[in-house]
């Protein structure tokens, strides 16, 4: 079961984001999504195309995603945005406390 954040954070291309996130959560293909989830080794967040959650791998260990987003540069640039806005709000970079304790 794919579990996503609690306030997802979505690309400005990104029209229907609940939409979006159904398809992701059940599988479905499409084509100019990508998705910002938290690492799982030292590194602070990931992007992947949606492709890759189509693999058998992510299908019975699912990434927590945090953000969605319509191209791959929208992501590097939310991927930004939420490292800069943890940084204000904490004067830290530990992205992956900070998402999973709010």
């Amino acid at each position: 079961m794919m579990k996503f954040y609690k306030k997802l954070y979505v690309g400005e291309s990104i029209k229907n984001p609940v939409k979006v996130r159904w398809k992701l959560a059940h599988g479905a293909g499409q084509l100019k999504i990508y998705v910002i989830a938290l690492a799982g080794g030292d590194d602070l967040l990931e992007i992947y195309h949606c492709a890759y959650l189509q693999q058998k791998y992510y299908k019975k260990y699912p990434p927590f995603i945090v953000g969605i987003a319509g191209s791959y540069d929208e992501a590097v640039s939310l991927t930004q945005t939420i490292i800069e806005e943890v940084y204000a709000d904490t004067g830290d970079f530990a992205v992956k406390e900070y998402i999973l304790n709010i």
